[in-house]
């Protein structure tokens, strides 16, 4: 039904900046809303951020309020995750989601690996 592409992951040190773009197979203007989700080593999967592609509403984990800002552009079917001030907690894979008709699609994931 959909396919989801994550790139832009990367070994950063803490400060710095880094942006993950997700690129979707069909037009997110047939999309609800998308995600942005993150698993750190031994830990469950979170959401860090959504996005409604119609009206542009977003939320954000409180761990990334203030840092992170997710975005899309839709003539490029591309949903992105901006991260300023990376810390090492953030350190995880980010995986880009959306649900279709109660059926979660994933993007397989980008390292984001923040360490000195």
């Amino acid at each position: 039904q959909v396919q989801l592409v994550e790139s832009g992951g990367a070994l950063v040190q803490p400060g710095d900046s880094l942006r993950l773009s997700c690129a979707c197979s069909r037009s997110i203007g047939d999309i609800n809303a998308m995600g942005w989700y993150r698993q750190a080593p031994g830990k469950e999967r979170e959401l860090v951020a959504t996005i409604a592609i119609s009206g542009g509403r977003t939320n954000y984990a409180d761990s990334v309020k203030g840092r992170f800002t997710i975005s899309r552009n839709n003539a490029k079917n591309t949903v992105y995750l901006q991260m300023n001030s990376l810390k090492p907690e953030d350190t995880a894979v980010y995986y880009c989601n959306t649900r279709i008709y109660d059926i979660d699609y994933w993007g397989k994931g980008a390292l984001v690996a923040v360490s000195s």
